[in-house]
């Protein structure tokens, strides 16, 4: 049995970039519903931002009072690895998403639970347990599914069941011995995030440094740190083939002929989109890909505006607070579109500029990676001419009082004909809230002779920037 309901918007998808979309077009005067086959809050809420980060915080914070003087004797004991795991479901709510379905009933968006697809021009079936719901849109269909953990083509891996981040930020056990494939943000943290609970790590990255997209100093840094923690972190180590043993352990051999084993077998080497079962075919688009948009999230293939894509099915940046920058673009873009005040062009209310020119991102390991903009290596391919401008952390006051023997980097990319900072990077212990002013900087475009006259205050490990500055002769 099927029934018809018709809104202005229908939004595929429940977790933050859906969410904000629906509530962006229910406050501007439009009518939403959601349609989530899982759980309401998606996977960051359960399996990634939330319980990953809730899982390394119990070590860094040991680690961070074990470097004062006079608080480490404090700080000589070991970590509660029950007690961190109940903390950890605590902050995954324990995988009920009762509270995050309230809040869709308190801001007036629908549900409706079951697996969605597109069956043509503005129209979504949507398979329930109690039969088929047909949801038609008047104004928009927003595809906010997300993406899944990739699996690369090595022989023998899908059947060694490793771990994907949802296995490994859910887990109830330690694994005595663990194997991480991938030195990116997700491999990097969760490698610590077990080996802080006592698993012997072993991370395995084919790229000649962690953190490969990133600059250099923050892979190698991150590398030595590893290494005094216990984790045994291997770059240029090509997996060749893997497998599940008779005893329940896995088997990793390397391109190289050394073979590594584990009880647990990790996988964090990247995403593909969640796009094969949308039924895009219905209306022309080939099923798997990432979906190419516009500024305002709309499918550039598409035409007559009325399907978009945002968050991690675009591709352009598979970040959670990006995802919810777009999602607050679209939605407000819907309901222009519906009003004729639409407007577009870069840094409008309706465009997601930012997505080009200032994504920030921090790797939350110990040490802590924080970045936004270009890289010098991509300042570089895209012709821009910049100055690197580099300053040791440990050197300011404020991170020296805040660790004995601080050690932590800063870099700033400067577009040299502009006048302004287009990339930055910091390393270091506590690093992440330097993020928003470098953020700031960029997308405002502040020249550096503005910039100059932000006086941070003494003594605070934000007086790196003024260091910085120093060093490109201001």
């Amino acid at each position: 049995m099927s029934d018809e309901r018709t809104y202005d918007v229908v939004v595929v998808g429940a977790g933050p970039t859906g969410e904000n979309v629906a509530d962006r077009a229910v406050k501007g005067g439009l009518s939403a519903v959601v349609v989530e086959a899982g759980l309401v809050g998606g996977d960051c809420s359960y399996w990634a931002c939330m319980p990953s980060k809730a899982l390394l915080r119990p070590t860094q914070a040991l680690r961070a009072a074990q470097r004062v003087a006079g608080a480490a004797p404090a700080a000589s004991g070991h970590i509660d690895t029950a007690a961190v795991l109940r903390r950890r479901d605590g902050f995954a709510a324990h995988w009920d998403d009762s509270a995050q379905v309230g809040w869709l009933r308190e801001a007036g968006i629908d549900l409706v639970r079951g697996h969605g697809r597109l069956a043509g021009a503005r129209r979504v079936e949507v398979g329930t347990a109690t039969g088929t719901v047909v949801l038609l849109a008047r104004r928009a269909v927003v595809l906010a599914t997300g993406s899944l953990p990739s699996l690369p083509p090595v022989p023998g891996l899908a059947g060694a069941t490793p771990w994907t981040t949802r296995e490994s930020t859910s887990a109830q056990a330690t694994p005595e011995r663990l194997v991480v494939i991938g030195g990116g943000a997700a491999g990097c943290e969760l490698a610590q995030a077990w080996a802080g609970l006592g698993s012997r790590v072993t991370l395995l990255e084919a790229a000649g440094r962690l953190l490969p997209t990133h600059e250099p100093v923050a892979g190698e840094m991150l590398a030595a740190a590893m290494a005094a923690q216990g984790v045994d972190a291997r770059t240029g180590a090509e997996v060749s083939a893997a497998s599940r043993a008779s005893d329940g352990g896995v088997v990793v051999q390397l391109a190289d002929g050394a073979v590594v084993e584990g009880d647990e077998l990790l996988v964090a080497a990247g995403r593909r989109p969640r796009s094969e079962d949308l039924g895009l075919s219905s209306i022309g688009l080939r099923p798997g890909g990432w979906l190419e948009v516009d500024d305002t999230m709309a499918v550039r293939a598409v035409p007559g505006d009325w399907l978009y894509a945002a968050g991690d099915l675009n591709g352009r940046a598979l970040l959670t607070h990006q995802g919810k920058y777009q999602a607050r673009a679209c939605g407000d873009a819907i309901v222009a579109r519906a009003g004729g005040t639409l407007v577009t062009g870069p840094w409008s209310r309706h465009s997601a500029t930012a997505d080009h020119v200032a994504v920030p991102q921090v790797v939350f390991t110990d040490p802590e990676v924080a970045s936004v903009g270009l890289t010098a290596a991509e300042a570089g391919a895209r012709g821009v001419p910049v100055e690197v401008v580099d300053h040791p952390l440990g050197q300011v006051a404020g991170a020296a009082l805040r660790a004995d023997g601080y050690e932590g980097h800063a870099r700033l990319v400067v577009d040299e004909a502009r006048q302004v900072v287009v990339g930055a990077t910091f390393v270091g212990q506590d690093v992440a809230e330097l993020l928003h002013a470098a953020t700031v900087a960029i997308v405002a475009e502040v020249p550096l002779a503005r910039l100059w006259h932000a006086v941070p205050s003494y003594p605070t490990v934000s007086e790196i920037w003024l260091r910085l500055l120093e060093g490109r002769g201001m």
